[in-house]
């Protein structure tokens, strides 16, 4: 394997990824007023972790079953883990907390930039792994190219969704010092890397079910399901 990739960094921008993104959530939410009471907002991202990680492992899973197969055993494996699994988890049982606990406004917001920095981060680690990581792209006659070991040219889908995420970011971040509606910078980063992963994947050498692959299928359900809530939201609001 060339000297660049080393699997063993990519634990390291793991974690990294969470110290980063959540220090700068941490300095929002001192700089911002949290209508959250502090044990709310614990309460709250500890079901988001929760949710992540058990969205991140069963989405993971699938994925890999096209190759692999599926079985009970397998979730005991490592390995087998997806961003958009975790974000989709993570959302699905902040949600349910809050619904469970009377919380009725959106509470997302302070998440949105910290994830972006978290998950750039995370992606460098993916690039540093090489082939050891399924995240590179088909192979590539474009210039930046690049070959992961395998004498293969092909596309640094890990390095695109780095300088996507960066000006994900950016936008989200001089979005939030303008007025706007609680939930709204959270929902425009979720339908935004949701549609990023939509196309992107499309670079990538993954098993196919009706033309898209499982991230893919997710990325659809979840940006349906913002849809729906978006049009209900516009609902409630034109009827009152």
């Amino acid at each position: 394997m060339h000297s660049l990739f080393h699997p063993e960094l990519h634990p390291l921008f793991e974690v990294l990824g969470y110290v980063g993104g959540y220090a700068f959530y941490r300095r929002s939410r001192s700089r911002q007023q949290d209508f959250l009471t502090t044990e709310q907002r614990w309460i709250l991202l500890a079901a988001a972790a929760v949710g992540a990680l058990a969205g991140s492992r069963v989405l993971g899973l699938l994925e890999q079953a096209p190759r692999t197969g599926l079985s009970w055993h397998s979730l005991f494996l490592p390995g087998g883990k997806t961003i958009v699994g975790g974000l989709l988890g993570g959302w699905l049982a902040v949600e349910m907390i809050k619904s469970a606990s009377g919380i009725g406004e959106r509470t997302g917001d302070l998440f949105a930039v910290p994830l972006c920095i978290g998950i750039a981060i995370g992606r460098i680690g993916c690039f540093f792994a090489g082939l050891a990581d399924d995240t590179y792209g088909k192979a590539t006659s474009l210039p930046w190219g690049v070959d992961f070991g395998d004498g293969v040219r092909r596309h640094p889908a890990q390095l695109y969704e780095v300088l996507f995420l960066t000006a994900l970011a950016g936008i989200l971040w001089r979005y939030g010092r303008r007025p706007h509606t609680n939930g709204r910078i959270f929902r425009l980063f979720l339908a935004g890397y949701l549609a990023w992963r939509l196309g992107i994947d499309f670079l990538k050498p993954q098993p196919l079910i009706g033309g898209m692959n499982v991230i893919q299928w997710a990325c659809v359900a979840g940006l349906a399901a913002l849809g729906i809530m978006e049009g209900n939201d516009r609902r409630q609001i034109e009827a009152v």
